[in-house]
Parts: structure tokens; C-alpha cells; sequence
């Protein structure tokens, strides 16, 4: 990727100053967190496992990225620089890939890093460009060639702003109550056909929409980006 000075400097920046100002933000909420038992049961196993989001999440989903030892996937894009060198700064690796650039190899990336260096993934389910809250196949075949349970995770707010991209991805207001969900681990057999592969998306799928609804049901929202609009960015 040629930059001009411009450029180089934003990026430099950018990611010090964004991570800055959320941090400072999240320090505000208030957060539930239904099912967080799930979560740290998998941390202290010890074990590789991958934390699967919707992409609307995955601003405040990040923040949840707790030491060092994660491995993402951030999108291929030029966009996407800004969050792969905040994520850095965190102290965490990223693989750059999508569906229509560089996927299968950012899944082997990732793959070798569980299998090495004991990391945990994390990965967006419905990928960089969506269809929004469709799953698609590549978490589940992660899964299915490291033997790492998949672990839904989808948070709600009662303020927040929801940004006119594909996905409305949304930022919690400061001082907001955040609902921040985590399911029940799913786990995915090995040697999959692509029939299994299939079936193991849908209920993967399922999972992840119910649990935005848990999520989201406290402050009576159906869908957080409808709601955003009629609502002026909720709150």
C-alpha cells in the first residue's frame, strides 16, 4: 500500500488516538454480562478457542480482547489498517483477509498461530462486507480444522450510535448500559462434508442472532440499526 506523508502520519496517529478516546469511553459504561461464565472457563483452560461476532460489534467487541495472547482477523482493506495497528498497539496479531481477498490464507494464518502458539481467535461471522448478520463458512471450518470450540459473543446498549455502513456498526454513548453477551461454547467435528459444513453454519447462524436478541432485548430493540435510525442514533 503506497502512502503519501499524509497518509503515514494518520496512521501513526490514528490508531493511539482512537484506542485513547474508547478507552476513556468504555471506562464509563455500565456492563452486564449474561453468560460471562462461559467465557472465563475457556480462559482458564488454557486451550485455543475463537470468539465469533457479528461485525456491527466489533468496536466495542475488541475491547474485550483481554492480554496477549489472540490472534484476529482484520479485513484486507485499506480501512482496516487503522484497526490492525490499533490491535498491535494492544499487543495482539492480526491476519488480514476476506471473503474475495486473501481468506483462505488469513484462516491458515490463523490456524498455525492456534496450533504454535497456543493463541485464541477471534473473527468476525458475517465477514468485512457482509451480508450483515449472515454467517459465513469460514469460522466454521476454522473450527473444524483446529478442534477449538467456537464462543458467540453480541452486546446491546440503551445509547448508542449506529454508523451508516453495511453493517451499522455501533459504538456505545458514554455512560450507556451494555448488555455484553457470551453463549454457550459451540464445538465442531472434524472432516466435515461440505453438507456438514453447511449444517454446522446454520446452527452457528442461529446462535448468533439469538444471542443479539438477548442482547438486545432489555432496551427493546428488535434491530439496533433500524432502531438507531428512528431513534437518532438511539439515545
Amino acid at each position: 500500500m503506497k502512502t503519501g506523508w499524509r497518509q503515514r502520519l494518520a496512521l501513526a496517529v490514528g490508531p493511539r488516538l482512537y484506542l485513547a478516546l474508547t478507552r476513556a469511553l468504555f471506562a464509563t459504561v455500565r456492563e452486564t454480562t449474561p453468560g460471562a461464565g462461559h467465557y472465563q472457563r475457556l480462559l482458564a483452560s488454557g486451550q485455543p478457542f475463537i470468539a465469533c461476532m457479528w461485525h456491527y460489534s466489533l468496536l466495542y467487541g475488541m475491547s474485550r480482547a483481554e492480554g496477549r495472547g489472540w490472534v484476529i482477523m482484520a479485513s484486507a482493506s485499506e480501512d482496516a489498517e487503522y484497526i490492525a495497528r490499533a490491535l498491535h498497539l494492544m499487543g495482539q496479531v492480526t491476519v488480514r483477509g476476506s471473503r474475495t481477498k486473501g481468506g483462505l490464507m488469513a484462516l491458515k494464518e490463523m490456524m498455525a498461530q492456534m496450533r504454535d502458539h497456543g493463541r485464541r481467535a477471534a473473527i468476525v461471522g458475517d465477514g468485512s462486507q457482509g451480508p450483515a448478520l449472515k454467517l459465513q463458512a469460514g469460522v466454521v471450518l476454522l473450527a473444524s480444522k483446529t478442534g477449538a470450540p467456537i464462543l458467540p459473543l453480541a452486546w446491546g446498549a440503551d445509547r448508542y450510535w449506529a454508523f451508516r455502513s453495511w453493517d451499522r456498526t455501533a459504538l456505545p454513548k458514554p455512560f450507556a448500559r451494555v448488555n455484553m453477551c457470551f453463549g454457550e461454547p459451540i464445538s465442531v467435528p472434524a472432516g466435515l462434508t461440505a453438507q456438514g459444513l453447511e449444517e454446522h453454519r446454520r446452527e452457528i447462524e442461529a446462535a448468533l442472532i439469538e444471542l443479539y436478541r438477548q442482547a438486545w432485548r432489555p432496551f427493546g430493540v428488535v434491530d439496533h440499526a433500524r432502531a438507531g435510525i428512528a431513534n437518532g442514533n438511539r439515545g
